[in-house]
Order: C-alpha cells, then structure tokens, then sequence
C-alpha cells in the first residue's frame, strides 16, 4: 500500500481523550451528543463516527447529505439541525432521522408523511431564545403547542435553544438572558404534559461556562472540544488552568516535492509579492487553497519541516507554495511537512493559523479538503 503525498491523520487516542474528559465535568445524567457535521469539522465523518459512535447518546449533523452518509455507519440516533427540503423528508423519516422543527408550517407535512409510512416522525423544536436565527419565539410556544397536538404521527424527542456569546467571559449578561428564555419554554412544555423529553442548550462552550455548574439540561452537543480545539481563548485560560484537557485530533501532512537555492532579487509566485533579499533556499510545497491551505497566509503563514518553522514566501496558489528552507542543511524532496499540528517539539496550531488570517479554528479545520485521504492513528 502506497503513502499519500497528502494527507490528514487523525490521533484515536486524542479524540477519545476528549469524550473522556468532557463526561468527566458533566453530571451522570446528562446525555452526550456529538456534533459530526461539515464532514466531522473537516476531520471526516466515517473516521470520526466509527471511534465515537459507542460512546455517545446522538449524533448531530446539519443537512440530509451528510443524515444519509452517517446512518450507513451507524443506527445510533442522529438530529439534523439544518433545514431539510420537501423532498428529502420522506427518506429521512423513513431512515429514523430526528428532525429539527422551527416553524408551524412543517408540522402537516410532517404528520402526512409519517402517516403514509406508518411511523411517528421524532422532532427537536428550536426555540429561538434570542439568537436571532432558526426557532420559535418563546411567546409564540403556546401556540405551536396547541397546534402540534393535532399530529398523532409527531413524536417530540427534544427541545433546544442555541448560544450566541457564552464563550465570552468577561460580560454574560446575553447568556443569562438566554437561559431565562430557554428556560422559560422548557417550563411550558412541562406544563403542557411534555416533562420527559431532552433539552439542550449548550454546545463545548456551555458545557465549560454553564452546565458543569448550574445547567439544568438533560442533553448536550459536543462539537469544537471533540475535535480538541477550544470555543475561545478566554474559554481556554479559565477551564484549560483548571482540569480540563483538549487534544487536537488533527494532524495535516505533506512532503516537500522540490529543494532549490535562488540568488538574490528573484521573485517568488503569483503577484511577485515576494523578492529575495540575499541567496535563499526554498521548498516547494504540494498544497493550496484548493486543499484549504488558505491564500492570506501567503507570506505570513509557516509550516514545520524538520521539526522547525518554515516561512512562507509569495503567494498561497491553488496547489502549491513556497517556504524558506535555507537553515535546513539537510532537506531533501519528500521530507515530511506539518501543516497543522505537531512535529517534533514545535506545534502549529488551528488557533495560531486562524489568528494570521483573521478567522476562528472552527473554520481552519472545516474547510481543510474532503478528498485529502484520513489515516487514523
């Protein structure tokens, strides 16, 4: 079997480490729901969900595609929070998808197709608890109730709300303001006869700054933390000095396709952005933006070859850029470069690239390429 020139490596360990660790600050009867969406947050969905699935209450993804590519890997429960079109309900419904439900129009729907496959469709109703996105308004609950208990084919599994800023510590006036929201549907439910079903609230940051000290849910969704990145630096300062341990899950690898030495005043890439100042050795590397190797860290990203940083020189094209390799007396073509994560005793972070191109880890690790193979370790 032939190595990838490219490719992701995924740490076993690491991930599980991670489940462990965030069960550990949770109460006992709180159930633990995974977030595996946009492809596991770029990690990749059968790799991630064939670890984790017997470890775990529900699966969590967002759309049909990725409902129909999961439940070929598992029967395990799995909520799609995402909108789902008129004509991908059907086999959802036919395939126990748990359906996201934030409006009264969908609930006929619902019920017909539920009934024509002889079955009780499982629901989760979004409340929008001032997010300001999909859900229902907690004034507007009374009414969807009286409406929902027509459908004798809608089952409701689960009500939930989402956070907006709870990852930010040092003003939670927002979160409180949630809470009391959430809260206060959760109450007309119950009141209501609806008292044994989930309710969630909190995705890693939540579970960090809510639920480990006064959270009352019976659910929560594991997304970022799984993957062993953290919501946000304060998040990181607070819970990471205080017992709680992330590790990445991920590892990006490629390897050098060529070594030269240009001489002084010759331009490197697209634009001519970069011109070398003295004679400078470069390596060529086989990724670009095409794999979600981003363009704005030309001349300011680096990755790790031989265990130290590697500068970018130029432009950041499609497949491929160039890094300063002239303190490297050693390298040759197919050395091993880090493009995210550890070699040796250096470490480049999610967090570090997300910082140079004015993004969040959360997108670093999603947009890295589908089609880049996963190996796990």
């Amino acid at each position: 079997m032939t190595t990838p020139l490219s490719y992701i490596e995924l740490s076993k360990d690491n991930l599980l480490s991670n489940i462990n660790n965030i069960k550990s600050i949770l109460p006992k009867n709180i159930g633990l729901g995974c977030v595996v969406k946009a492809n596991a947050y770029g990690h990749g969905y059968a790799e991630i969900v064939n670890i984790i699935k017997s470890h775990v209450d529900y699966l969590l993804v967002d759309d049909f595609s990725e409902f129909k590519k999961i439940r070929n890997i598992t029967d395990k429960p799995i909520i799609l929070l995402g909108y789902v079109s008129k004509d991908e309900l059907l086999q959802t419904i036919e395939l126990d998808g748990i359906l996201a439900v934030y409006d009264i129009e969908r609930l006929p729907l619902l019920d017909n197709l539920a009934h024509r496959l002889n079955k009780r469709v499982k629901i989760h109703i979004k409340i929008d608890a001032h997010l300001g996105r999909q859900g229902i308004l907690v004034d507007a609950v009374e009414d969807f109730i009286v409406e929902l208990k027509k459908y004798k084919n809608i089952a409701i599994d689960g009500v939930y709300a989402h956070f907006a800023n709870i990852e930010d510590t040092s003003d939670v006036t927002h979160a409180e303001k949630q809470i009391s929201e959430y809260k206060r549907a959760i109450e007309i439910f119950q009141r209501n006869g609806y008292d044994k079903i989930e309710s969630h609230i909190s995705s890693t940051s939540g579970i960090l700054a809510y639920e480990q000290k006064s959270g009352s849910s019976s659910l929560v969704r594991f997304g970022i933390g799984l993957y062993g990145l953290w919501p946000s630096e304060g998040l990181r300062n607070i819970y990471g000095k205080n017992g709680v341990t992330l590790k990445p899950v991920m590892r990006w690898i490629t390897h050098v396709a060529q070594v030269k030495t240009l001489p002084a005043n010759y331009p490197i890439g697209y634009g001519i952005t970069f011109v070398t100042s003295k004679k400078t050795k470069i390596a060529i590397i086989p990724q670009g933006y095409s794999d979600g190797y981003d363009r704005s860290l030309s001349n300011v990203g680096e990755v790790l070859i031989h265990g130290t940083r590697c500068r970018v020189l130029g432009r950041v094209s499609m497949n491929i850029f160039t890094v300063d390799v002239t303190h490297l007396p050693d390298i040759k073509p197919e050395d091993e470069v880090v493009l995210l994560g550890q070699q040796d005793n250096e470490i480049i972070s999610a967090e570090e690239i997300a910082q140079k191109i004015n993004t969040i880890n959360y997108e670093v690790v999603a947009r890295v390429s589908w089609d880049l193979p996963r190996t796990i370790v």
